[in-house]
């Protein structure tokens, strides 16, 4: 007797989802990488992060 034909599909149908979505991350890594490459560094070469920021404790936000 044959087996039955929902699992195939079912598996069929689970792989699509997993390439799809390995695609989709792809796309997205490529997308993060061009953001990067085209994003313009600050002129004296601090981090945008840590600009305004002094060592030691900082003062209180209000």
């Amino acid at each position: 007797m044959a087996a039955h034909p929902k699992a195939t599909a079912t598996k069929r149908t689970r792989e699509r989802a997993k390439i799809e979505k390995r695609n989709e991350k792809i796309m997205r890594r490529e997308a993060r990488k061009k953001a990067k490459e085209t994003e313009l560094p600050t002129e004296d070469g601090m981090d945008p992060d840590l600009a305004g920021m002094e060592p030691g404790p900082q003062r209180p936000l209000y």
